[in-house]
């Protein structure tokens, strides 16, 4: 039979301690807080959440300023991981101008079937 290690309840208690210090830190974060204001749902395609699901709710800043997180929440919204991803690509494409440009693309100039109407004839 193994013997088991008698317990260190300082080695314990210090142990519980800090686990206490750093969930209570936590707390003071800005997802955080966002998960304590806002419903668990997602403010794109309106997906539930629950304690299982919840690491796959996302706090996104509106402004896309990560260090503006004023404590009423203003700049946050709750979004799933895919629509956050969407709005990131979507901020991203605005700032290439894909989207928005009035920039037409050059016109294609090679023809791959050119010479196919002689190849057909023989």
């Amino acid at each position: 039979m193994r013997r088991m290690k008698a317990i260190n309840d300082k080695k314990l208690d210090a142990i519980v301690a800090a686990s206490r210090r750093a969930a209570e830190e936590r707390g003071h974060g800005y997802r955080e807080q966002a998960l304590k204001m806002y419903p668990w749902v997602c403010g794109r395609c309106g997906r539930t959440f629950t304690r299982t699901n919840v690491s796959e709710l996302t706090v996104h800043h509106r402004n896309h300023n990560h260090d503006d997180n004023p404590s009423d929440g203003s700049n946050w919204e709750l979004l799933c991981l895919y629509c956050h991803d969407n709005e990131h690509q979507r901020y991203l494409d605005h700032d290439h101008g894909s989207l928005t440009s009035d920039k037409r693309p050059e016109a294609a100039t090679h023809n791959p079937f050119a010479a196919l109407a002689g190849l057909i004839k023989k």
